[in-house]
């Protein structure tokens, strides 16, 4: 499930986050502080739900629904504020859920239960991408048995979902260039290490493996790059100019995430 969570106060909206990921762990959550941006977000990007308060300075959040209902028709909206009096007018527009502030997780779960039936509680994957790469899941650090099987899954990760075929992966796992039968069948022993991996950890799904082409389900990852280039503010924050730091390969990405 994708969501869209907006809140032009950090704390409320960090506080937000966290209850979306407790109480749906597999949601990808889009977070913003402004109101634009997360319109020009919702532009480009499905979603499922949008969470939002009502008052934001300037912008009101009853205007701001509407924007977004414009956008995506389908969209479920479930206003989250610290006032009562809006209700009314929130139902009118015909949105899914109220919730008053301090946002509760068992409330929040109930809304989306409400919405999509009993959500399952699948494996949830948290990856860091900022001083370093490191894998969770449900918590426990991943443990790879390779290097170059984790620094595969580096480069996936850094692609976001989009494929990587073989003679990419190897230009990008081994700089010196030469791409032969043995790079290739060694490319292959590389991406068996790394299935194995992740069929231990319970989450082989994540991965997937098409016609000389290989990607992750990035909608089921919590990756702490991925917030930053959504523009979730706590995530913006927590980076040191320090991406990927032991992989060469990924000097591209840095530069773009420095010119943001």
């Amino acid at each position: 499930m994708n969501f869209l969570a907006i809140d032009d106060e950090p704390l409320c909206l960090d506080d937000l986050r966290l209850a979306l990921a407790e109480a749906a762990p597999d949601c990808c959550c889009a977070c913003f502080s402004s109101p634009a941006q997360a319109l020009a977000h919702a532009r480009t990007h499905p979603l499922d739900a949008a969470f939002l308060d009502i008052e934001m300075g300037d912008v009101n959040g009853l205007a701001l629904a509407k924007q977004l209902k414009d956008l995506q028709p389908d969209l479920h909206i479930i206003f989250v504020t610290g006032y009562e009096k809006y209700a009314v007018s929130a139902f009118a527009l015909h949105a899914s859920g109220y919730l008053l502030k301090p946002v509760d997780t068992d409330e929040l779960r109930r809304e989306l239960t409400f919405l999509y039936g009993d959500i399952p509680a699948p494996h949830a994957i948290r990856v860091q991408t900022f001083g370093g790469f490191e894998v969770w899941v449900n918590g426990a650090p991943l443990a790879f048995g390779r290097a170059k099987a984790k620094e595969l899954f580096a480069c996936l990760i850094d692609r976001r979902g989009a494929g990587l075929t073989t003679r990419e992966a190897c230009s990008l796992l081994w700089e010196d260039g030469v791409y032969n039968i043995a790079r290739k069948n060694y490319f292959q022993t590389i991406v068996h290490d790394l299935r194995s991996t992740l069929r231990q950890a319970g989450i082989e799904h994540i991965l997937v493996k098409s016609h000389n082409s290989i990607s992750v389900r990035a909608g089921e990852i919590d990756c702490d790059s991925y917030r930053f280039l959504d523009g979730e503010p706590q995530a913006v924050n927590s980076y040191r100019h320090n991406y990927l730091p032991s992989y060469s390969w990924a000097e591209f990405s840095v530069g773009k995430m420095e010119g943001l």
